[in-house]
């Protein structure tokens, strides 16, 4: 039952000699103090927003608009008709020495003025400001890279907020400035020689969490495995039928902890009772919080059995070889198929194909191969992704490559007519990639003598007989068994054979 109340995440990121560590527990406010987080997020998502909308117009008015306000009106830009200024977002955008400052510099100065206007906002940390405006500046640097433009914060995508300094710790007890002493689970204990770097508050379906991260200078890096030491190499294969296939012929379970027909049908219900009732009122914010409760019950259990899983994977061999999988890629809605001569768009098999993406999404294979990742960088082991291009049509004994081979989980080698299962097929195959790819030095396995041999594959005009079809199997002589005892031969008689009993 601890399990389901109390949730522990690590996640770590080693830079040099320094490792940073994330605890995560589970907070016990009283009522007054869960009040106050919820007004906090209220007001720290107002101010993100706000912040968004001032640096989307000063971007505006600098390289699109120029000398209008605005492009319909075309009124010159000047404080009388435009809410913000020309030369700046919210403040003065040059230092004393004369260096520019950037946009996050210009809004964290600004935030006395907030104060001053807005005398509600002195209640909140003045670190949980300045990291609210740090998160939308880290939004600005996802864009520059490539990850996508900020959008702007509802109630469902803003739930956190950050302290930088400030956090004490004491028991069970946890100090957080302007919110008091509050208790929480302490279910593991913070290393000795590492100190509080950050800490992050988060609600959820089940009540409020916070996220400690601490960091020690003075560990070094995990030791890891190098590839020229590498022993033995084991491939895994990812599925929605069975979670996982591994090269060494074992197989792990899909418990669908959201596609089952239980969790399916209570879904179901409860959204369908949310449905129903009017939006805006007590009961309808009342069948919500059980519908994410579900839901965050579901996403508990996948994670420890992610976990669970990962650890299992790793202690297997020395190198895990996973599939280089483009999950989003995967997921995306099939392209839409239009007649020529009706104009009418065709069935494109996209109903079919929304099953798979929820069977891929409850499989959450990305978190699986990230929390195993984690705990071989732990373990002092590789960890490699190979592209898994044709692997499950692919024959691992001559290596034609067909589509033809694989039919659904069976494979059958249409040139050396070799068969097996096209998952057990594809994780072999990744194995032998990494193995080429890496120039890996695999210790061969110690043959074992068999007492047991194969009988012999009859050519098609032979004629089988008991010396070419029998099994021959290895003579033990009998030692203390009833074949000692008068009447028990130690051999076994053919039909003709005539036992002497003198």
């Amino acid at each position: 039952m601890l399990d389901l109340i109390v949730v522990n995440s690590i996640t770590t990121k080693i830079k040099g000699l320094k490792l940073l560590l994330g605890y995560v527990y589970k907070l016990r406010p009283n009522l007054e103090q869960s009040a106050k987080i919820d007004s906090w997020l209220d007001k720290l998502r107002a101010t993100y927003n706000w912040s968004l909308a001032d640096r989307i117009n000063t971007y505006q008015q600098r390289f699109i608009q120029g000398e209008y306000c605005d492009l319909r009106t075309r009124s010159v830009a000047c404080p009388l008709t435009c809410c913000v200024l020309n030369n700046s977002a919210t403040g003065e955008p040059w230092r004393k020495n004369g260096e520019k400052r950037t946009a996050k510099e210009i809004q964290i100065t600004a935030l006395p003025q907030l104060k001053k206007a807005r005398p509600w906002y002195r209640e909140i940390d003045s670190t949980v400001l300045q990291q609210n405006l740090e998160r939308l500046n880290k939004a600005y640097e996802n864009f520059f890279a490539g990850r996508g433009f900020p959008k702007f914060k509802n109630r469902s995508n803003f739930k956190s907020f950050t302290y930088a300094t400030g956090v004490q710790l004491k028991g069970n007890k946890i100090y957080l400035p302007k919110l008091g002493w509050m208790r929480y689970y302490n279910s593991r204990p913070i290393p000795d020689g590492f100190k509080v770097k950050s800490v992050t508050v988060r609600k959820k379906a089940d009540g409020y969490y916070v996220s400690i991260r601490i960091e020690n200078s003075s560990i070094p890096s995990f030791p890891i495995l190098p590839i020229d030491e590498v022993k033995t190499v084991i491939g895994v294969d990812a599925g929605v039928t069975k979670l996982l296939h591994c090269s060494d012929k074992s197989v792990i379970e899909n418990p669908r902890f959201g596609t089952n027909p239980k969790t399916k049908r209570q879904l179901k219900i409860r959204q369908r009772r949310l449905s129903r009732c009017k939006k805006g009122s007590k009961n309808s914010k009342k069948k919500a919080t059980q519908l994410a409760k579900l839901h965050h019950k579901i996403k508990q259990k996948r994670e420890a059995y992610a976990w669970k899983v990962a650890h299992k994977i790793v202690k297997k061999a020395d190198c895990i070889v996973v599939e280089d999988l483009n999950i989003q890629g995967l997921l995306k809605r099939c392209k839409p198929i239009k007649c020529e001569q009706t104009g009418r768009f065709l069935p494109n098999d996209q109903s079919a194909k929304k099953a798979l993406h929820r069977s891929i999404i409850d499989a959450s294979w990305h978190s699986l191969f990230q929390k195993s990742e984690y705990l071989a960088a732990k373990l002092g082991k590789v960890f490699l992704k190979v592209d898994p291009k044709k692997t499950s049509q692919t024959c691992p004994k001559c290596g034609y490559a067909d589509k033809e081979n694989r039919n659904k989980e069976k494979f059958v080698c249409l040139d050396c007519g070799h068969f097996s299962d096209s998952d057990w097929n594809a994780s072999i195959n990744l194995k032998n990639r990494a193995i080429s790819q890496f120039n890996l030095k695999i210790k061969q396995p110690r043959k074992v003598r068999q007492d047991l041999s194969e009988p012999k594959q009859l050519s098609l005009f032979e004629t089988p007989s008991p010396e070419l079809t029998e099994v021959q199997r290895r003579q033990h002589s009998a030692r203390n068994s009833k074949r000692d005892v008068p009447g028990n031969p130690p051999t076994q008689l053919s039909l003709w054979d005539i036992q002497d009993l003198a």
